[in-house]
C-alpha cells in the first residue's frame, strides 16, 4: 500500500517538476504573439470569411495576387461556361420546337451537336466550380499552415553537430553512431 501511494504522488507531481516557467518580465509582446496557439486558427478563420485576409493577418502579402488570381479565374470560367451552356440549351430548345432563327442555325446543322456543346460547357462549368472550391479551401489551409510556420523556432540554438565517436575505430564491431548536442550559447 505504501509503494502505491508513493508511486501515485510521483505521478501527480511529476508534471510540475518537468515544466519550466518563464518569468513574465523577460517576455516581450512580440514573443507572446509568436507563441500564441490561437494564431493559426484565427488566420484560418479570417481566410474563411474573406479569402486572403488570413494571409494579410500573417503578413504574407505576396500571396494575395495568387489567391485572387486563382479564385477569380475560377469564377470567370464558371460564369463563361454557364453562359455558353445556356446559349446551347436555348438553341436546342428552339430547334426542337421547330424554329430556325437560333444563333447557331447556319454554323451547327444538327441537334446532336448542340447537345454535345451543351455537355461540353456543362462539364467545364462543373470543373470550374470544383476549382473554385479547391482554391478557397487551399486559401484557408495556406493561412493556417503559414501561421503555424511563423511560430516555428529556427534560432541559432537549434543546430546539429555530428560527431564521429573515436571508440568505433578500436572495436571489432561496425556501426553508425550519431550524437546530437543541443548547445545553448
Amino acid at each position: 500500500m505504501n509503494k502505491k501511494f508513493f508511486f501515485f504522488l510521483i505521478l501527480l507531481f511529476s508534471n510540475s517538476l518537468m515544466t519550466q516557467e518563464i518569468p513574465k518580465d523577460s517576455i516581450e509582446r512580440n514573443d507572446l504573439i509568436k507563441i500564441d496557439p490561437l494564431v493559426p486558427s484565427r488566420a484560418a478563420f479570417y481566410s474563411a470569411v474573406i479569402p486572403g485576409l488570413g494571409q494579410i493577418y500573417t503578413k504574407k502579402y505576396w500571396k494575395l495576387p495568387l489567391i485572387y488570381g486563382a479564385i477569380g479565374s475560377s469564377i470567370y470560367g464558371f460564369n463563361y461556361n454557364n453562359k455558353e451552356m445556356k446559349r446551347y440549351r436555348v438553341a436546342y430548345k428552339k430547334r426542337i420546337a421547330g424554329y430556325t432563327d437560333d444563333e447557331f442555325f447556319g454554323r451547327i446543322p444538327r441537334e446532336s451537336q448542340l447537345i454535345e456543346g451543351y455537355k461540353y460547357h456543362r462539364r467545364y462549368r462543373d470543373l470550374s466550380a470544383l476549382f473554385l472550391l479547391g482554391f478557397y479551401l487551399l486559401n484557408i489551409l495556406d493561412a493556417n499552415i503559414g501561421a503555424h510556420l511563423l511560430q516555428f523556432n529556427v534560432n541559432e540554438n537549434l543546430s546539429i553537430f555530428p560527431k564521429i565517436d573515436e571508440s568505433i575505430y578500436n572495436s571489432p564491431n561496425l556501426g553508425i553512431s550519431l550524437n546530437i548536442n543541443f548547445n545553448k550559447k
